[in-house]
Parts: C-alpha cells; structure tokens; sequence
C-alpha cells in the first residue's frame, strides 16, 4: 500500500507539476485565450507520453494487464485530441506560422520536430485501428518505432521552446518521458523482437532470391 501510494503521488506531482507552473506563467498575461489552449494543450500531451509506456509496461498499481491496456487506447485517443487542440490552436492564431512549420520551411528549429511528432501521433492511431489486420510482431515493432519518434520528436521540440514551462518541471519530465519509454522498450524486449523479424526477412529473402536463381537455370 505504501509503495503503491508512493508511486501515485510521484506520478501525479510529475503530471501536475508542468501543467501547473505552465498555466500559471506570466507569459500568458497578454496572450488569447486560444493561444494560452494551444499551449496548454501541448503540456499535457507531453504528460500523456509519461502515462503511455507506464500503463504498456504494467508498471503502475492496479493498472497490470488488460486494464492497463484498456487505458493505456485511451490515453492515446486522448493525446491525439490534445495534439488536434494544440495544433487547431496555433493555426487559429497564426496561419502562417503553423503551414511554415507544416512544410518544413520555419524559422524555429523546434516546429519541425514537433511536425514529425504530430504525424507519427497520427501514424500511431492509424496503426491502433489496423492492429487486427496485422500479424502481432510487425503491428508492435511498428508501434514502438513510431512511439520512439513520438517521444523523441516531442522532446526535443519542448527542449527547445523557451515558453510558458519551467525550465526544472520541463527538464524532469523531459527526462522522465524519455526513462519510462527505454524501459519498457527493454523490458518488453522489442528490440529482440525486432532483430528476429529482420533476420526472418532476410531468410525469406535468401530463399526467394535462390528459388528465382534456380528458376532461371532451369529454364535455360
């Protein structure tokens, strides 16, 4: 009990914490209301990417297996949600702000890691949607690829951005995001899972490349 009310309170002062000093930075004494949801928004995808590799790897109370899965899809709609606001935000305040970052043509070097993140949010539901069509290790090797993106992508672009965010509350839970992230890639063992699916490929590809070989010398 005292472990597992340990690990709530750290994980809710680490959520809590960033949106709290964000919404209440006095950088947003003359901003529009959109502008300061956009922001807002923002912050709280960046606590939602804590939550996601948390609940995948069961490694919060109460919330191991199908419960923690269970949310683990919900949280993830939530974050795209979150992305949506954060960029239908931005764009109501400032159209040519948000196509320079879209096409890759902005000034600030943070808009085009955001970019990348933003699309690989879009990848990753997309991908949630096509799981049953896919055999189950291709469908988790492209997950975790496009989940490190996500991650990475986000990073960086908060890192970069001298905002509304403390410098400490973002640099911990920068940290944090990135920690929880390699660590369920290593305890899931998703890169051994991926070396075994490129050496299966490769095996499919030799044998291919052997049969057509063969083919062709038969059929001279």
């Amino acid at each position: 009990m005292i472990r597992a009310a340990l690990i709530w309170t750290t994980l809710a002062a680490a959520l809590g914490v960033p949106i709290v000093v964000a919404a209440t930075s006095p950088l947003l004494a003359w901003r529009d209301p959109i502008y300061i949801l956009a922001g807002l928004a923002g912050v709280v995808a960046l606590a939602l990417l804590l939550l996601q590799p948390l609940l995948a790897g069961g490694y919060l109370p109460g919330l191991r297996g199908r419960s923690g899965r269970r949310l683990h899809g919900w949280v993830g709609a939530g974050l795209v949600a979150a992305v949506m606001v954060h960029v239908a935000g931005l764009w109501l305040t400032s159209p040519p702000d948000v196509v320079d970052a879209l096409l890759f043509d902005s000034p600030t070097p943070f808009s085009a890691w955001g970019v990348v993140a933003m699309w690989a949010v879009f990848a990753t539901a997309l991908l949630a949607a096509l799981r049953g069509r896919l055999r189950l290790m291709v469908w988790r090797l492209l997950h975790v690829v496009l989940a490190v993106v996500i991650v990475v992508g986000t990073v960086v672009h908060a890192v970069l951005i001298e905002g509304t965010m403390g410098v400490v509350s973002k640099a911990a839970l920068c940290g944090l995001v990135m920690v929880a992230t390699a660590k369920v890639v290593v305890d899931l063992r998703l890169l051994a899972d991926m070396r075994r699916l490129a050496t299966r490929n490769g095996r499919r590809a030799r044998r291919g490349a052997v049969m057509n070989s063969a083919g062709r010398g038969d059929g001279a």
